[in-house]
C-alpha cells in the first residue's frame, strides 16, 4: 500500500509538471498561476503545494526533469581525463576533442528531436522573466551556464595537451566563446526551427570554431568519431 501511494504521488507530480510545461509554453511563466496548473492537471491547488513550495520550485523541477538527463548525456560524451587505473577509453573517445564534438552534437540532437526537451528549452529561453518570485531562476540559469563552461574548459585544456597545441586564447575564454555560439544557435532555432537544421549547422559552426582555435579538422564530412 505504501509503495502504491508513492507511485501515485510520483504520477501526480509528473502530471503537474506536464501541465506546467504546456501552460508555460502557451501563455508564459508569469501569466500562469499554480491554480491554472492544478486545473490543467485535474488536481487540487493543495496537491501542487504538496509537491512544490512555490512556482519557482515547480519551474526548477520542470527544468531538472529535462536538463539533468541532458547534462548527464553531455558529461558522458565529454568524459573526464582518464585517471590512473581506469580502463582504456573506447576507440574514438581517447581524443578529448572528439568527446567535445560528440557531446555538443548529442545535446543538439536531443533538443531538435525530443518534443519535451524542445518545449522546456523554449519556455526557459523565451517564456520566463526573472522578476518577482522567479528571480531565483536566474541563479539557476547562471549555475548551469557556469557548470557547462567549466566542463568545456577542462575538455579544451585536455584536447590542447592531447594534440600538443597552444590555444590562442585562455581556455576559459575559448569555452565561453563556444558556449555563446551554441546558446545563440539554440535560441535562434527555437524562434523559427524551419530556418536551419540545428544539428547540421551546429556541427559545422562548432567545427569552424575549433579549427579557429588551432585544432585539426575531422575530415570532409565534419563528423566526429563515433
Amino acid at each position: 500500500m505504501v509503495r502504491r501511494t508513492k507511485e501515485e504521488a510520483l504520477v501526480t507530480r509528473h502530471t503537474l509538471l506536464d501541465a506546467a510545461e504546456h501552460l508555460f509554453q502557451a501563455q508564459g511563466v508569469s501569466r500562469t498561476s499554480l491554480q491554472d496548473i492544478a486545473r490543467r492537471a485535474g488536481a487540487t491547488r493543495g496537491a501542487v503545494y504538496w509537491h512544490f513550495k512555490d512556482k519557482a520550485d515547480l519551474f526548477n523541477a520542470m527544468m531538472e526533469r529535462v536538463t539533468l538527463p541532458l547534462e548527464q548525456s553531455f558529461q558522458n560524451q565529454l568524459g573526464q581525463e582518464e585517471q590512473e587505473g581506469q580502463e582504456e577509453a573506447p576507440r574514438g573517445y581517447a581524443d578529448p576533442l572528439a568527446r567535445i564534438r560528440n557531446g555538443v552534437a548529442a545535446a543538439l540532437l536531443r533538443i531538435a528531436s525530443d518534443p519535451q526537451t524542445r518545449r522546456v528549452f523554449e519556455v526557459a529561453t523565451h517564456k520566463v522573466e526573472y522578476v518577482g518570485e522567479l528571480q531565483a531562476l536566474r541563479l539557476r540559469h547562471l549555475k548551469s551556464r557556469s557548470d557547462f563552461v567549466a566542463q568545456v574548459e577542462r575538455g579544451l585544456q585536455a584536447a590542447a595537451r592531447h594534440h600538443a597545441r597552444e590555444l590562442p586564447v585562455p581556455a576559459a575564454a575559448a569555452a565561453q566563446g563556444l558556449h555563446a555560439i551554441i546558446d545563440g544557435l539554440i535560441q535562434s532555432w527555437l524562434l523559427e526551427s524551419a530556418d536551419f537544421d540545428l544539428v547540421s549547422l551546429g556541427r559545422d559552426v562548432v567545427e569552424v570554431y575549433l579549427r579557429g582555435l588551432g585544432f585539426p579538422g575531422t575530415g570532409k564530412d565534419g563528423a566526429g568519431p563515433s
